[in-house]
């Protein structure tokens, strides 16, 4: 497993403070025991980081499977590279592959359907996520690796799917991404002996207070620095969005008074 707060398994808490997630599941049900089974990824993780940071250990570990959830955190920085990312996305799926791995990536959802962001911002992150699915798309298809479209996967959008912060999968959630990931293994021919269930069981569920806990402490000052890294963005699609308005309604009259006017009889 390689990437960034999802993949190291972000809102599937489980006793003792840590954190479960689609890699264990995944691993469960493909019968890999916990000692053949890696995680390398971090939160905070982009493209970049992935690539430089956690896919040595990865090849080192020559997995059968690799699951690859990376991306996000790169669409809500002001550095946003959509060709620097497909390169590094390119340099770790075929990486991955020379070992032998069947690689899996994500496309990933329309997040403004489960978390509410002001208009300009909403614009401006569907727009970066469009790029980075289409980064993703291409890398996948050029490589023959499989690409698990979360937009598409039964229940993405049900809020029982997502945790507290509306940012991360909850149990449900994490256990529909596995089971989306090992049905596309299956497809390819891998064996999958202990079907994902969708039943929650062995995590820890959250409370009212955790729901304001985090939106005090953590909700409400990362939504202030990534919309402040965003804004910028999001002030340009605000004013080209604006000026084209504003063509339009000079183009119009002009295109009237310049059509022939009919004969007069």
């Amino acid at each position: 497993m390689l990437g960034d707060s999802t993949a190291v398994g972000l809102g599937d808490p489980v006793p003792g403070g840590s954190w479960r997630g689609v890699g264990p599941l995944v691993a469960a049900a493909l019968g890999i025991p916990p000692a053949g089974y890696l995680n390398t990824a971090f939160t905070g993780a982009r493209m970049r980081c992935v690539r430089t940071g956690q896919l040595p250990a990865a090849l080192h570990h020559r997995p059968d499977v690799a699951v690859v959830i990376v991306g996000m955190n790169d669409t809500l920085r002001s550095d946003f590279d959509p060709l620097g990312m497909a390169r590094d996305l390119e340099h770790v799926v075929t990486a991955l592959q020379a070992v032998g791995a069947t690689v899996v990536t994500m496309r990933f959802h329309d997040h403004s359907r489960v978390f509410r962001l002001p208009g300009p911002l909403r614009r401006a992150l569907t727009a970066r996520i469009t790029e980075l699915n289409d980064v993703i798309e291409l890398v996948t298809r050029r490589h023959g690796a499989t690409c698990l479209d979360l937009g598409s996967l039964p229940g993405a959008y049900d809020l029982a799917a997502w945790s507290v912060d509306r940012l991360h999968p909850s149990e449900l959630g994490h256990r529909l991404l596995a089971r989306g990931v090992t049905e596309l293994l299956a497809d390819a021919g891998i064996a999958v002996p202990s079907p994902v269930s969708l039943v929650c069981s062995g995590g820890v569920a959250p409370r009212t207070v955790d729901h304001v806990g985090w939106l005090v402490l953590k909700g409400i000052p990362w939504l202030w620095r990534r919309g402040r890294d965003l804004l910028p963005y999001a002030a340009a699609i605000v004013a080209r969005s604006a000026a084209e308005s504003w063509r339009a309604r000079r183009v119009e009259p002009l295109e009237l008074e310049a059509a022939p006017r009919p004969a007069e009889q």
